[in-house]
């Protein structure tokens, strides 16, 4: 078994998207003082995030990008917050019955998604067993 220790994405300025990831994750962030690396540290154990200076731009679409769930606030208040933050909403795939999710972007452009928290999930588990809205 092979465990994923690190997630590293390539990017120009790491003293801007390192703190934006810090403020959007809520990790512990470390730099290097040359300005080479932004290192976020998962308190949970789970994967950290590396984001590593490059000299070439972002040249396509994000071959890999992070799913994220909010876990203090619904889907759409976790948008708005980083909205607030410094992203940009690239493309909204929400649904008028609360499913879906929003792609987002760092100040560099590298894109994720904001999908329902965990609550909304189980909200919407729950109404659905009691025949009260669509499948997920």
């Amino acid at each position: 078994m092979t465990t994923i220790r690190t997630i590293t994405v390539d990017c120009a300025d790491v003293n801007v998207v390192g703190p934006f990831w810090q403020a959007l994750l809520g990790w512990s962030l470390e730099t290097e003082p040359d300005g080479s690396d932004a290192f976020l540290t998962n308190p949970s154990g789970g994967p950290n995030l590396l984001f590593q200076r490059v000299p070439e731009p972002k040249q396509v679409k994000n071959r890999v990008h992070l799913d994220l769930g909010p876990s203090d606030r619904t889907r759409d208040e976790e948008v708005e917050r980083l909205l607030s933050a410094g992203a940009t909403a690239v493309g909204d795939h929400r649904n008028p019955d609360g499913t879906g999710w929003v792609v987002m972007a760092d100040p560099e452009g590298n894109e994720f998604c904001v999908e329902r928290s965990d609550a909304e999930r189980a909200a919407a588990a729950e109404a659905e067993q009691l025949g009260e809205a669509p499948p997920l």
